[in-house]
């Protein structure tokens, strides 16, 4: 037996046996509640093999973690634990940061430290000394060689968050390389596609033609499965604001505006449009659901029912239309719905511009640091740097490479049999190689590097999600899923949507400002105003009555001080748009 894998041998049966919150010293491991020091594992190695073993060799070295995302306290487990310790030779003892105050006033937080956002005890810790400088004594440069040349933009980043300091003391989650790349896709414009089809697929370039369609859908399908009228869309106000929640999401689907205070911000051009603007995104959008209601296409019961409510009538079949996909296809392609042919997938109108959220070439809150009283700064730094390589990502999320995943000749990453298994199945026994349960040893610090859908620069165009891999995605569940994919000539809702006319909304660090006293009050009275009279415009019996409405409702918020909130609301659009070009650039 090598000395590596007697290592491996003796620190699982060691680690299986640790208690499950139980600290322990960097010398020492706690087996059945008896400290045991780490030189003994040295001795038994020596004896068992009759060879002397090297300081180097001998003892593994004990990092803490300290993680403001996870639960878990103590040893890390399983598969990923003898990772680290053949990368590495290392065991990653884990401490979930119950008390960071406690930490922060003794001085020491841990090895690996990773904080949940860039606030308060962020700051604190770089004020108190207890953060690594990455650049100081080139060990950037030399242990993070791949952290340098491929995360530029979110180094700065973290540079700039402390610009007094003028120092990097980390990087965030969650980056990309690119800044026009975007999440999965929140304007989906799910249809009932098998109701579409049976109607010989009738062009859709914009909403007269949507509504178009959906009357011809009521006509074929006059009621759902229980009896009940069947409508296009169904809205619900338990989650209302600062304006009626559905008619801005339909402006964020039509015209790629996101919700922004008061009103809806184009990331395009940097205009922010007031929601009492004459013809702007909020208007029309309150029209178009007017339009909907007078002709019987909208649910009546949409200003008194919650969220669920109007899910358990999607759920029923009782609609044809949602531009989001939580409350569309996710919630409506039920095994049941399937077996049957009845299928929700997307149709963009041609003329819209959906939003799409774009993810930071700067990374996100949560920040992977080292702390400044670490005995091994190197080995952090070559871990987080591991972590951030292809292999390292996706090691961290499917299991090691060859046993889990690989690249096929064509550079398609691609699940072997059982990493497939373990991905539908966390719970999945592992025997072998690597033993325990596969969700058990997965990595307990709660943190990632790459995003998701982030590049993986050795793949053949993929990403680091497995639901986007060519090999992974499956044959299609039902005909009519077939008949989506024939049609629109691609695989997924992301496919169709990348190939389509999006708004890519950057992501930026962006924070509210807290209101003054005064304006805050001001704040309510407006949008108390605009939630109603918005509510009460969707049930305008015509369209004169619509526009009285609509006239009442400016005139009411403007007595609240509309004005004043505008004005705060166009130089937080200033300031937004500035952060969104400096990420761009």
């Amino acid at each position: 037996m090598s000395k590596k894998k007697l290592y491996g041998v003796i620190f699982l049966f060691l680690t299986c046996l640790c208690t499950a919150c139980g600290k322990s010293e960097s010398d020492n491991v706690e087996v059945l509640g008896v400290s045991v020091e780490s030189s003994a594992i040295a001795e038994a190695s020596e004896e068992m093999t009759g060879e002397e073993v090297t300081p180097a060799e001998e003892e593994p070295v004990q990092l803490v973690v300290y993680t403001q995302m996870s639960g878990y306290d103590g040893i890390q487990q399983g598969w990923f634990a003898q990772v680290m310790l053949e990368k590495f030779n290392v065991i990653l003892d884990i401490d979930s940061c119950s008390d960071i105050g406690e930490g922060l006033e003794q001085g020491f937080l841990g090895d690996i430290i990773l904080f949940g956002m860039t606030g308060d005890k962020y700051h604190e810790a770089i004020e108190k000394g207890l953060l690594l400088d990455w650049e100081a004594n080139d060990l950037l440069e030399e242990h993070g060689s791949y952290i340098l040349e491929h995360m530029p933009e979110a180094l700065e980043h973290n540079r700039n968050l402390t610009p007094e300091e003028g120092k990097v003391f980390g990087f965030g989650s969650s980056v990309v390389t690119r800044s026009d790349a975007f999440e999965e896709v929140l304007y989906s414009w799910d249809i009932r596609w098998d109701l579409y089809k049976q109607l010989g697929y009738p062009e859709v370039k914009d909403l007269d033609d949507l509504t178009v369609l959906f009357e011809a859908m009521k006509e074929i399908c006059p009621v759902d499965d229980n009896g009940e009228e069947t409508y296009a869309l169904s809205l619900w106000s338990d989650w209302d604001k600062n304006m009626a929640m559905t008619v801005r999401f339909l402006a964020g689907a039509y015209y790629g505006c996101d919700e922004f205070h008061l009103g809806l911000y184009d990331s395009e051009s940097g205009t922010f449009h007031g929601v009492l603007e004459e013809g702007g995104p909020y208007l029309e959008m309150l029209e178009y659901l007017n339009t909907l209601y007078r002709k019987g296409l909208l649910d009546p019961d949409s200003r008194t029912q919650t969220y669920d409510e109007m899910l358990e009538k999607l759920k029923s079949s009782g609609l044809f239309f949602s531009p989001l996909g939580y409350c569309g296809s996710l919630a409506y392609n039920t095994r049941e719905h399937l077996a049957e042919n009845k299928y929700m997938a997307s149709l963009l109108p041609r003329e819209a511009t959906p939003a799409a959220y774009g993810m930071s070439v700067t990374g996100g809150n949560r920040v992977w640091t080292i702390g400044a009283g670490t005995q091994h700064p190197e080995l952090c730094m070559e871990i987080i740097n591991w972590l951030c390589t292809p292999e390292g990502r996706l090691t961290y999320a499917y299991g090691p490479k060859g046993t889990f995943w690989d690249y096929d000749a064509e550079g398609n990453t691609y699940f072997t049999e059982l990493g497939k298994t373990c991905y539908y199945d966390r719970a999945t026994i592992l025997t072998g190689e690597y033993t325990g349960y596969f969700g058990d040893g997965s990595p307990q610090f709660n943190n990632v590097t790459w995003a998701y859908n982030a590049e993986n620069p050795e793949s053949n165009g993929e990403t680091y999600n497995a639901e986007n891999w060519k090999s992974n995605i499956p044959a299609a569940s039902c005909e009519m899923e077939q008949d989506w994919r024939d049609y629109t000539g691609t695989l997924t809702t992301l496919d169709y949507m990348k190939a389509r006319d999006c708004v890519v909304v950057p992501a930026i660090a962006y924070e509210e400002p807290e209101k003054s006293e005064a304006l805050q009050k001001v704040w309510e009275q407006v949008a108390n105003c605009i939630v109603t009279e918005s509510w009460n415009a969707i049930y305008a019996p015509s369209e004169e009555e619509f526009a009285k409405i609509v006239d009442k409702m400016t005139a009411g918020a403007n007595a609240c001080g509309y004005d004043e909130c505008m004005t705060w609301c166009r130089q937080e659009a200033e300031r937004r748009f500035m952060l969104e070009v400096a990420v761009s650039e």
